[in-house]
Protein backbone atom coordinates (compact mmCIF):
# COMPACT_ATOMS: atom_id res chain seq x y z
CA UNK A 1 0.00 0.00 0.00
CA UNK A 2 2.34 2.38 0.82
CA UNK A 3 4.49 1.10 -2.23
CA UNK A 4 1.28 2.25 -4.07
CA UNK A 5 0.99 6.01 -2.36
CA UNK A 6 4.78 6.96 -3.12
CA UNK A 7 4.38 5.83 -7.04
CA UNK A 8 0.51 8.01 -7.13
CA UNK A 9 2.17 11.23 -5.31
CA UNK A 10 5.04 10.92 -7.88
CA UNK A 11 2.38 10.95 -10.37
CA UNK A 12 1.24 13.64 -8.91
CA UNK A 13 3.87 16.03 -8.61
CA UNK A 14 5.15 15.77 -12.74
CA UNK A 15 6.38 18.55 -13.96
CA UNK A 16 4.59 19.84 -16.99
CA UNK A 17 5.28 22.82 -18.72
CA UNK A 18 2.33 25.70 -18.19
CA UNK A 19 2.17 26.98 -22.00
CA UNK A 20 2.55 23.29 -23.54
CA UNK A 21 -1.26 22.76 -23.66
CA UNK A 22 -1.67 26.40 -25.78
CA UNK A 23 0.23 25.49 -29.11
CA UNK A 24 -1.35 22.04 -28.75
CA UNK A 25 -4.89 22.22 -28.60
CA UNK A 26 -5.69 23.05 -32.05
CA UNK A 27 -3.89 20.15 -33.63
CA UNK A 28 -4.31 17.77 -30.34
CA UNK A 29 -5.33 13.95 -31.20
CA UNK A 30 -4.77 14.31 -34.71
CA UNK A 31 -1.48 13.79 -36.91
CA UNK A 32 0.36 17.06 -38.48
CA UNK A 33 1.86 16.76 -41.91
CA UNK A 34 5.15 17.26 -42.39
CA UNK A 35 5.53 21.73 -43.45
CA UNK A 36 7.42 21.30 -46.44
CA UNK A 37 7.36 17.43 -48.58
CA UNK A 38 10.19 15.87 -47.91
CA UNK A 39 10.41 14.08 -51.47
CA UNK A 40 10.42 17.23 -53.11
CA UNK A 41 12.63 18.89 -51.23
CA UNK A 42 14.94 15.08 -51.61
CA UNK A 43 14.59 15.13 -55.19
CA UNK A 44 15.23 18.92 -56.05
CA UNK A 45 17.90 19.74 -53.32
CA UNK A 46 19.93 16.04 -53.24
CA UNK A 47 19.06 13.93 -56.24
CA UNK A 48 19.28 17.34 -59.36
CA UNK A 49 22.15 18.89 -57.30
CA UNK A 50 25.53 17.87 -57.28
CA UNK A 51 26.80 20.53 -54.41
CA UNK A 52 23.74 19.49 -52.10
CA UNK A 53 24.92 15.84 -52.58
CA UNK A 54 28.48 17.14 -51.69
CA UNK A 55 28.00 18.66 -48.52
CA UNK A 56 25.41 15.93 -46.93
CA UNK A 57 28.15 13.39 -47.97
CA UNK A 58 30.70 14.95 -46.53
CA UNK A 59 29.11 15.31 -43.29
CA UNK A 60 27.24 12.45 -42.95
CA UNK A 61 30.44 9.90 -44.11
CA UNK A 62 32.34 12.05 -41.40
CA UNK A 63 29.85 11.03 -38.60
CA UNK A 64 29.57 7.85 -39.66
CA UNK A 65 33.35 7.14 -40.05
CA UNK A 66 33.78 7.69 -35.70
CA UNK A 67 34.29 5.30 -33.47
CA UNK A 68 32.01 5.83 -30.58
CA UNK A 69 32.58 4.26 -26.65
CA UNK A 70 30.60 3.10 -24.00
CA UNK A 71 31.05 3.96 -20.30
CA UNK A 72 29.96 3.83 -17.19
CA UNK A 73 30.84 5.37 -13.78
CA UNK A 74 33.37 7.30 -16.16
CA UNK A 75 35.03 4.58 -16.93
CA UNK A 76 35.27 2.63 -19.94
CA UNK A 77 33.34 -0.39 -20.92
CA UNK A 78 34.74 -3.09 -23.68
CA UNK A 79 32.08 -5.79 -23.52
CA UNK A 80 28.36 -4.83 -22.93
CA UNK A 81 24.60 -5.43 -24.09
CA UNK A 82 24.71 -1.30 -25.15
CA UNK A 83 27.43 -1.70 -27.02
CA UNK A 84 26.61 -4.48 -29.38
CA UNK A 85 23.67 -2.64 -30.37
CA UNK A 86 25.19 0.38 -31.32
CA UNK A 87 28.25 -1.06 -33.48
CA UNK A 88 25.48 -3.81 -34.67
CA UNK A 89 21.95 -1.59 -35.17
CA UNK A 90 20.44 -4.50 -37.22
CA UNK A 91 21.21 -6.97 -39.70
CA UNK A 92 21.10 -4.71 -42.47
CA UNK A 93 23.43 -1.57 -41.12
CA UNK A 94 26.50 -1.78 -39.38
CA UNK A 95 27.32 1.18 -37.56
CA UNK A 96 28.95 3.59 -39.94
CA UNK A 97 25.87 3.00 -42.39
CA UNK A 98 24.02 3.86 -39.58
CA UNK A 99 24.91 7.08 -38.41
CA UNK A 100 25.02 7.92 -41.99
CA UNK A 101 21.90 7.49 -42.75
CA UNK A 102 20.84 9.09 -39.81
CA UNK A 103 22.82 12.15 -40.41
CA UNK A 104 21.53 12.30 -43.96
CA UNK A 105 17.82 12.42 -42.84
CA UNK A 106 18.38 15.09 -40.84
CA UNK A 107 20.77 17.14 -43.06
CA UNK A 108 18.01 16.32 -45.74
CA UNK A 109 14.74 16.75 -44.21
CA UNK A 110 15.51 18.24 -40.19
CA UNK A 111 14.21 15.18 -38.73
CA UNK A 112 15.49 11.89 -38.15
CA UNK A 113 13.05 8.90 -36.61
CA UNK A 114 14.84 5.80 -34.69
CA UNK A 115 12.76 3.10 -34.03
CA UNK A 116 13.66 0.38 -31.10
CA UNK A 117 13.01 -3.10 -31.60
CA UNK A 118 12.23 -4.47 -27.92
CA UNK A 119 10.39 -7.28 -27.31
CA UNK A 120 11.52 -7.12 -23.25
CA UNK A 121 12.92 -3.94 -21.72
CA UNK A 122 16.25 -3.37 -23.58
CA UNK A 123 16.25 -3.00 -27.21
CA UNK A 124 17.95 -5.54 -29.34
CA UNK A 125 17.98 -3.83 -32.71
CA UNK A 126 17.67 0.06 -33.94
CA UNK A 127 16.41 1.18 -37.27
CA UNK A 128 15.73 4.16 -39.24
CA UNK A 129 12.26 5.39 -40.20
CA UNK A 130 11.94 7.70 -43.55
CA UNK A 131 10.71 10.89 -42.59
CA UNK A 132 7.86 11.50 -44.80
CA UNK A 133 6.50 8.08 -43.54
CA UNK A 134 6.15 9.51 -40.10
CA UNK A 135 3.80 12.42 -38.25
CA UNK A 136 3.65 13.53 -35.08
CA UNK A 137 0.44 12.85 -32.97
CA UNK A 138 0.70 16.22 -30.64
CA UNK A 139 -1.06 15.64 -26.94
CA UNK A 140 -2.93 17.61 -25.48
CA UNK A 141 0.16 18.11 -22.99
CA UNK A 142 2.37 19.86 -25.45
CA UNK A 143 4.39 16.69 -25.87
CA UNK A 144 3.57 14.23 -28.44
CA UNK A 145 1.17 11.53 -27.79
CA UNK A 146 2.10 9.40 -30.29
CA UNK A 147 4.17 8.61 -33.69
CA UNK A 148 1.83 7.41 -36.68
CA UNK A 149 4.13 5.62 -39.19
CA UNK A 150 2.30 4.93 -42.98
CA UNK A 151 3.17 2.59 -45.85
CA UNK A 152 0.97 1.77 -48.75
CA UNK A 153 -2.36 2.81 -47.43
CA UNK A 154 -1.19 1.38 -43.90
CA UNK A 155 -1.20 2.75 -40.49
CA UNK A 156 0.42 2.24 -37.45
CA UNK A 157 0.65 4.54 -34.36
CA UNK A 158 3.96 3.92 -31.60
CA UNK A 159 2.92 5.82 -28.70
CA UNK A 160 4.36 7.98 -26.38
CA UNK A 161 4.59 7.46 -22.36
CA UNK A 162 2.60 10.85 -21.15
CA UNK A 163 3.97 10.56 -17.47
CA UNK A 164 7.92 10.64 -18.60
CA UNK A 165 7.59 11.32 -22.47
CA UNK A 166 9.18 8.06 -23.76
CA UNK A 167 9.20 6.19 -26.57
CA UNK A 168 9.99 3.39 -28.49
CA UNK A 169 10.72 6.30 -31.09
CA UNK A 170 13.40 8.76 -30.57
CA UNK A 171 12.80 11.65 -32.71
CA UNK A 172 15.56 14.03 -33.56
CA UNK A 173 14.82 17.59 -35.04
CA UNK A 174 16.77 20.88 -35.66
CA UNK A 175 15.48 24.09 -34.56
CA UNK A 176 12.46 25.86 -36.37
CA UNK A 177 11.61 29.05 -35.54
CA UNK A 178 7.96 28.51 -37.04
CA UNK A 179 7.13 24.75 -36.05
CA UNK A 180 6.62 23.14 -32.62
CA UNK A 181 6.33 19.49 -33.52
CA UNK A 182 9.24 19.37 -37.11
CA UNK A 183 12.37 20.65 -37.56
CA UNK A 184 13.88 22.47 -40.15
CA UNK A 185 15.22 21.25 -43.22
CA UNK A 186 18.31 23.19 -44.32
CA UNK A 187 17.35 22.86 -47.96
CA UNK A 188 14.78 25.33 -47.32
CA UNK A 189 17.36 27.78 -45.99
CA UNK A 190 19.36 27.34 -49.52
CA UNK A 191 16.52 26.65 -51.76
CA UNK A 192 16.08 30.12 -53.95
CA UNK A 193 20.35 29.21 -54.50
CA UNK A 194 19.23 25.36 -55.30
CA UNK A 195 16.60 26.56 -57.44
CA UNK A 196 18.99 29.10 -59.36
CA UNK A 197 21.96 26.42 -59.52
CA UNK A 198 19.79 24.16 -60.94
CA UNK A 199 17.92 26.42 -63.23
CA UNK A 200 21.79 27.21 -64.69
CA UNK A 201 22.44 23.68 -65.18
CA UNK A 202 19.59 23.15 -67.09
CA UNK A 203 19.97 26.09 -69.66
CA UNK A 204 23.35 25.10 -70.14
CA UNK A 205 22.50 21.63 -70.52
CA UNK A 206 19.66 22.92 -73.69
CA UNK A 207 21.97 25.05 -74.87
CA UNK A 208 24.33 22.64 -75.34
CA UNK A 209 21.69 20.27 -77.27
CA UNK A 210 20.91 22.95 -79.50
CA UNK A 211 24.33 23.36 -80.50
CA UNK A 212 25.61 26.33 -78.18
CA UNK A 213 22.52 28.74 -80.28
CA UNK A 214 21.04 31.23 -77.96
CA UNK A 215 17.22 31.53 -78.94
CA UNK A 216 16.22 34.50 -81.61
CA UNK A 217 14.03 34.89 -84.56
CA UNK A 218 13.75 34.65 -88.05
CA UNK A 219 12.58 37.84 -89.71
CA UNK A 220 10.89 37.66 -93.20
CA UNK A 221 11.42 40.66 -95.42
CA UNK A 222 9.38 40.31 -98.37
CA UNK A 223 10.99 41.71 -102.20
CA UNK A 224 9.68 44.35 -104.18
CA UNK A 225 7.10 41.87 -105.90
CA UNK A 226 7.06 39.56 -102.61
CA UNK A 227 4.63 38.32 -100.54
CA UNK A 228 3.42 41.19 -98.17
CA UNK A 229 3.40 38.23 -95.48
CA UNK A 230 3.32 34.19 -95.20
CA UNK A 231 1.43 32.29 -94.77
CA UNK A 232 -0.04 30.25 -91.93
CA UNK A 233 1.00 26.47 -94.08
CA UNK A 234 4.41 28.31 -94.82
CA UNK A 235 5.27 29.95 -91.65
CA UNK A 236 4.50 26.11 -90.05
CA UNK A 237 6.34 24.59 -92.83
CA UNK A 238 9.57 26.98 -92.32
CA UNK A 239 9.33 26.12 -88.16
CA UNK A 240 9.44 22.66 -88.46
CA UNK A 241 12.27 22.88 -91.87
CA UNK A 242 14.23 25.33 -88.98
CA UNK A 243 13.96 22.54 -85.73
CA UNK A 244 15.00 19.67 -88.44
CA UNK A 245 18.12 21.70 -89.56
CA UNK A 246 18.87 23.27 -86.66
CA UNK A 247 17.98 21.79 -83.11
CA UNK A 248 19.76 19.13 -81.28
CA UNK A 249 23.29 18.45 -80.72
CA UNK A 250 23.76 16.37 -83.98
CA UNK A 251 23.02 19.40 -85.80
CA UNK A 252 25.65 21.73 -84.34
CA UNK A 253 27.51 23.66 -87.16
CA UNK A 254 25.23 22.24 -89.93
CA UNK A 255 24.68 24.58 -92.91
CA UNK A 256 21.45 25.40 -94.27
CA UNK A 257 20.00 27.04 -97.11
CA UNK A 258 16.99 29.04 -97.05
CA UNK A 259 15.43 30.63 -100.22
CA UNK A 260 13.76 34.21 -99.70
CA UNK A 261 15.07 37.45 -97.69
CA UNK A 262 15.55 36.37 -94.09
CA UNK A 263 17.36 37.93 -91.37
CA UNK A 264 18.24 36.54 -87.86
CA UNK A 265 17.90 38.79 -84.77
CA UNK A 266 19.10 37.37 -81.48
CA UNK A 267 15.96 37.53 -78.64
CA UNK A 268 18.33 36.27 -75.75
CA UNK A 269 21.27 37.37 -73.88
CA UNK A 270 24.28 35.23 -74.46
CA UNK A 271 25.97 32.81 -71.85
CA UNK A 272 28.91 35.55 -71.66
CA UNK A 273 26.68 38.48 -71.05
CA UNK A 274 24.93 36.68 -68.22
CA UNK A 275 27.89 35.30 -66.88
CA UNK A 276 26.16 32.27 -66.10
CA UNK A 277 29.35 30.51 -64.73
CA UNK A 278 30.32 32.80 -61.94
CA UNK A 279 26.18 33.00 -61.08
CA UNK A 280 26.43 29.78 -60.60
CA UNK A 281 29.55 29.33 -58.25
CA UNK A 282 28.22 32.18 -56.09
CA UNK A 283 24.59 29.88 -55.72
CA UNK A 284 27.25 26.80 -54.76
CA UNK A 285 28.77 29.02 -52.74
CA UNK A 286 25.60 30.24 -50.56
CA UNK A 287 24.53 26.25 -50.39
CA UNK A 288 27.58 25.32 -49.25
CA UNK A 289 27.33 28.18 -46.56
CA UNK A 290 24.45 26.66 -45.43
CA UNK A 291 25.70 23.21 -44.67
CA UNK A 292 28.77 24.63 -42.97
CA UNK A 293 31.15 23.09 -45.33
CA UNK A 294 34.02 24.87 -46.95
CA UNK A 295 33.50 25.82 -50.71
CA UNK A 296 36.61 24.28 -51.36
CA UNK A 297 35.54 20.76 -50.48
CA UNK A 298 32.91 21.24 -52.80
CA UNK A 299 34.91 21.95 -55.64
CA UNK A 300 34.25 25.61 -56.39
CA UNK A 301 37.59 27.41 -57.96
CA UNK A 302 38.82 30.70 -56.58
CA UNK A 303 38.02 30.14 -52.82
CA UNK A 304 40.95 31.92 -51.13
CA UNK A 305 39.40 31.95 -47.40
CA UNK A 306 41.67 28.52 -46.46
CA UNK A 307 44.93 28.76 -46.86
CA UNK A 308 44.79 24.87 -47.60
CA UNK A 309 42.92 21.45 -48.02
CA UNK A 310 44.15 20.48 -44.90
CA UNK A 311 43.17 23.87 -42.87
CA UNK A 312 39.29 23.30 -45.09
CA UNK A 313 38.75 20.10 -43.62
CA UNK A 314 40.02 20.77 -40.07
CA UNK A 315 37.33 23.34 -40.12
CA UNK A 316 34.55 21.17 -42.12
CA UNK A 317 34.96 19.41 -38.61
CA UNK A 318 35.23 21.65 -35.81
CA UNK A 319 32.63 23.38 -37.00
CA UNK A 320 29.87 21.09 -38.81
CA UNK A 321 31.04 17.26 -37.69
CA UNK A 322 31.32 17.53 -34.12
CA UNK A 323 28.40 20.12 -33.27
CA UNK A 324 26.42 16.98 -35.13
CA UNK A 325 28.08 14.15 -32.97
CA UNK A 326 26.98 16.33 -29.96
CA UNK A 327 23.84 16.49 -31.26
CA UNK A 328 23.76 12.19 -31.28
CA UNK A 329 25.46 11.53 -28.44
CA UNK A 330 23.10 13.52 -26.02
CA UNK A 331 20.46 12.27 -27.79
CA UNK A 332 21.13 8.74 -27.17
CA UNK A 333 22.46 9.24 -23.57
CA UNK A 334 19.16 10.32 -22.71
CA UNK A 335 16.70 7.73 -25.06
CA UNK A 336 18.54 4.65 -25.58
CA UNK A 337 21.69 4.12 -22.38
CA UNK A 338 18.89 4.79 -19.44
CA UNK A 339 17.03 1.19 -20.95
CA UNK A 340 19.86 -0.65 -20.15
CA UNK A 341 20.90 0.70 -16.62
CA UNK A 342 22.52 4.13 -14.81
CA UNK A 343 25.28 5.30 -15.12
CA UNK A 344 25.91 4.75 -18.76
CA UNK A 345 26.77 6.88 -21.20
CA UNK A 346 28.13 7.10 -25.12
CA UNK A 347 31.35 9.30 -26.14
CA UNK A 348 32.55 9.49 -29.43
CA UNK A 349 36.62 8.73 -30.01
CA UNK A 350 38.20 12.20 -31.45
CA UNK A 351 41.64 10.61 -31.29
CA UNK A 352 40.57 8.32 -34.42
CA UNK A 353 39.60 11.32 -36.66
CA UNK A 354 42.41 12.18 -38.99
CA UNK A 355 41.66 15.77 -39.41
CA UNK A 356 41.75 16.97 -35.96
CA UNK A 357 45.80 15.66 -35.68
CA UNK A 358 46.44 19.17 -35.39
CA UNK A 359 44.67 20.64 -32.90
CA UNK A 360 45.31 17.04 -30.84
CA UNK A 361 49.08 17.38 -31.23
CA UNK A 362 48.84 21.11 -30.17
CA UNK A 363 47.24 20.40 -27.06
CA UNK A 364 49.59 17.35 -26.08
CA UNK A 365 52.65 19.35 -27.11
CA UNK A 366 51.21 21.93 -24.49
CA UNK A 367 50.27 19.39 -21.73
CA UNK A 368 53.65 17.83 -22.29
CA UNK A 369 55.26 21.65 -21.27
CA UNK A 370 53.43 22.22 -18.43
CA UNK A 371 55.61 21.51 -16.19
CA UNK A 372 53.55 22.16 -12.85
CA UNK A 373 51.33 19.06 -13.79
CA UNK A 374 51.90 15.71 -12.55
CA UNK A 375 52.19 12.28 -14.47
CA UNK A 376 49.15 11.34 -13.76
CA UNK A 377 47.44 14.77 -14.30
CA UNK A 378 48.87 14.90 -17.83
CA UNK A 379 47.61 10.91 -18.55
CA UNK A 380 44.23 12.05 -17.52
CA UNK A 381 44.47 15.10 -19.49
CA UNK A 382 44.89 13.20 -22.32
CA UNK A 383 42.54 10.36 -21.69
CA UNK A 384 45.10 7.39 -20.12
CA UNK A 385 44.28 5.61 -16.56
CA UNK A 386 47.36 6.77 -13.55
CA UNK A 387 50.21 4.99 -13.14
CA UNK A 388 51.80 3.89 -10.13
CA UNK A 389 54.25 6.21 -8.97
CA UNK A 390 52.58 8.80 -11.14
CA UNK A 391 51.65 11.73 -8.64
CA UNK A 392 54.97 13.53 -9.08
CA UNK A 393 56.17 16.29 -10.85
CA UNK A 394 58.69 15.33 -13.93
Amino acid sequence: MKKWIRHFMHRAERKASATAPLFATSGAHQPLWTPRQYDRLAEEGYQKNMVVYRCVSLISRGVGSVSWRLYKNGKRVETHPLLSLILNPNPQQGLARFMEGLTAYLLLAGNVYIEAVAPSHEPLELYLLRPDRVMVVPGASGTPEAFQYTMGGRSLRIPVDPLNGRSRVLHIKTFNPLNDWYGMSPIEAAAHSIDQHNAVAAHNLFLLQNGGRPSGALQFRPGKHGMDILTDEQRQRLRQELRDAVEGSQNSGRIIIMEGDFEWKEMGLSPKDLDFIQGKYLSAREISQVYGVPPMLVGIPGESTFSNYKEARYHLWEDTILPHLEIIKSEFNQWLAPLFGEDLSFDYDTDSIPALAPKREALWGKIEKASFLTINEKRALVGYSPISNGDRLE
